[in-house]
């Protein structure tokens, strides 16, 4: 849990971000000893994008989160003396491993495969970690002419040990590459899983990408693989998943099989996911970035949040299903709080609220001084959601613009921390916005609309056992 001062109404409470100064992608979800751990891309000297370690913390619970030393420093004269950048957390023959991209002095978006290794493994906390001084994979394979490599991603299938690395080529075209490594220290290109010449990825994404960043995957129980990317176009700039089959090519290695895909999330403000594959579920976590002026984040000395963890898979349509992790619902008060339809109900910073309706309704959440309003819209008869928060500006080129998400619409749960707004319609789509509160802006729920149900929790900080 962050240390945000209470009563700042921009900054969030209970989802994952250092005490102060950046943070940005999440990196290496791990379960070790009855632990989540996660880390992230952290900037410990100055709410911006620069000068890269991994922060660091877990929780028994994924409510409760325990802040922990910085994990990854770079290294002078180091393959990551300009930054420990994006990757994963293994469990190497009983020793957490963090496969991570490392970027030298001279880099130029292509970075190394480094690895570090935990010094006490049977530390539940995993707060010591030494760097091997050697990359694994100094950098992209011959003959591809890929000008961006960067983010490994290990895992299994068919009791072999492979990697994914997000990469981008000359021509402009993305791709997903894979590497087999057994042993962790000895790495072998072992093709291209897939890239943007895909038809169903083309359809998916559209062409606007040039790199795949954070490849993630992971396995369903119908044996089916979602294959998450984040969407690079220079900048970055949405995140998309796939589901399909990996199948053998004739050189053995893998092809993924595209079945459908889509946005991974719907909102404006979400990227680089990470996930973590469990034997029961899939966990996964994004970055959401500031959606206001550097000036703001520079008074504020912070800068990003991780979102809530979400549970994701795939419905038998090939869809993604993603929900909040029921563990969040530790954070919520012991008692709901009170609410009446037509009347409006007082708002607290942070809150957990559900809405059921079988006919078109408005909740809104937030009441300008101008009378603007902030709003869900629920149209079960048009198969539609829609956000509609214009009057709350974004300092970002793509704006505030409603988005419109097509998808069953007789209940959405909408998690709201501080400036996080994390909107869920049933189990088919996620909406991830930065929204900020001006001084005289009223944060007080209204639903207009017959039979809605409505059950509202403030959240309050969790108890430890």
């Amino acid at each position: 849990m962050s240390t945000a001062p209470s009563g700042h109404p921009a900054a969030p409470r209970f989802r994952v971000r250092p005490p102060a100064n950046w943070i940005n992608d999440p990196n290496g979800p791990f379960r070790w000893r009855n632990r989540y751990h996660l880390f992230f891309q952290h900037n410990p000297d100055a709410p911006v994008h620069a000068n890269v370690h991994w922060g660091h913390v877990s929780s028994p619970d994924l409510a409760h989160w325990e802040h922990h030393p910085i994990a990854l420093t770079p290294t002078p004269g180091g393959p990551d003396e300009s930054g420990c950048w994006s990757g994963c957390v293994v469990d190497d023959g009983g020793v957490p491993t963090a496969v991570y991209t490392g970027v030298d002095r001279h880099h130029t978006g292509l970075g190394s495969i480094c690895l570090a290794r935990a010094l006490v493994p049977d530390d539940e906390t995993l707060t010591d970690w030494k760097p091997l001084p050697t990359p694994v994979v100094a950098g992209p394979p011959a003959g591809l002419d890929v000008v961006m490599f960067r983010d490994p991603f290990v895992f299994r299938s068919e009791g072999r040990r492979l990697a994914l690395v997000g990469a981008g080529h000359a021509d402009g075209t993305p791709s997903v590459l894979l590497y087999d490594c057994d042993d962790l220290t000895d790495w072998r290109f072992a093709g291209v899983l897939l890239d943007g010449n895909d038809p169903v990825a083309a359809d998916a994404f559209g062409d606007k990408a040039v790199g795949w960043e954070c490849p993630q995957l992971y396995s369903t129980a119908s044996g089916e693989w979602v294959l998450v990317v984040s969407l690079w176009d220079g900048d970055p700039c949405a995140t998309g998943y796939l589901t399909g089959r990996l199948q053998p090519d004739d050189e053995g290695g893998l092809r993924f099989e595209a079945r459908t895909g889509g946005l991974l999330d719907h909102g404006r403000d979400f990227y680089a996911p990470a996930v973590l594959q469990e034997p029961d579920r899939v966990l996964l976590w994004g970055w959401s970035w500031e959606a206001r002026e550097q000036s703001e984040a520079d008074r504020a000395g912070w800068a990003g949040v991780l979102s809530a963890p979400r549970v994701v898979g795939v419905h038998p349509d090939g869809a993604l299903s993603v929900v909040p992790a029921p563990e969040l619902e530790l954070l919520r008060a012991a008692e709901p709080f009170g609410t009446a339809p037509g009347r409006a109900t007082p708002l607290p910073e942070a809150y957990d609220l559900t809405v059921t309706v079988s006919t078109r309704t408005t909740v809104s959440l937030l009441r300008s001084a101008s009378g603007a309003e902030l709003t869900v819209l629920l149209d079960p008869d048009g198969g539609t959601v829609t956000l509609d928060r214009s009057d709350w500006p974004r300092a970002r080129p793509d704006g505030p613009a409603p988005i419109v998400v097509r998808a069953p619409a007789e209940k959405v749960r909408i998690l709201v921390d501080g400036s996080l707004f994390e909107l869920f319609v049933g189990d088919r789509a996620s909406v991830t916005e930065r929204v900020y509160r001006r001084p005289d802006d009223v944060a007080e729920l209204v639903v207009t609309g017959s039979g809605a149900g409505v059950t509202g929790w403030e959240l309050v900080p969790p108890t430890p056992d």
